[in-house]
């Protein structure tokens, strides 16, 4: 885990909407956890897989989106050094997610 400042610092909202959808995707895991516990079908269980994997994906998106909105932009008002890895930070981001 890095150690860099993060735009969630002081952003209670934010935060608050982040932890509230992984609070939910917490409780979708643990369904699918009584599921299998319980040997329910598998193409529900499945389906669930499913779902928690969009939102977790989704959680991805939101974060970089407040990434490039804030850590990105100020980087590219500094310029330099700071905004090159940035850049890169923020491509090699997405190329994780791409290939999730």
């Amino acid at each position: 885990m890095s150690d860099k400042h993060g735009h969630l610092e002081g952003n209670d909202a934010a935060k608050a909407a982040h932890l509230k959808r992984l609070r939910r995707i917490e409780g979708q895991v643990r369904g699918i956890e009584r599921m299998v516990e319980e040997e329910k079908y598998c193409i529900d269980i499945l389906t669930q897989v499913s779902a928690a994997t969009k939102a977790l994906q989704a959680l991805a998106l939101s974060l970089l989106d407040d990434h490039m909105a804030h850590c990105l932009v100020d980087a590219a008002r500094q310029g330099g050094a700071e905004q090159e890895e940035k850049l890169k930070e923020a491509s090699e981001a997405i190329a994780r997610l791409v290939k999730s």
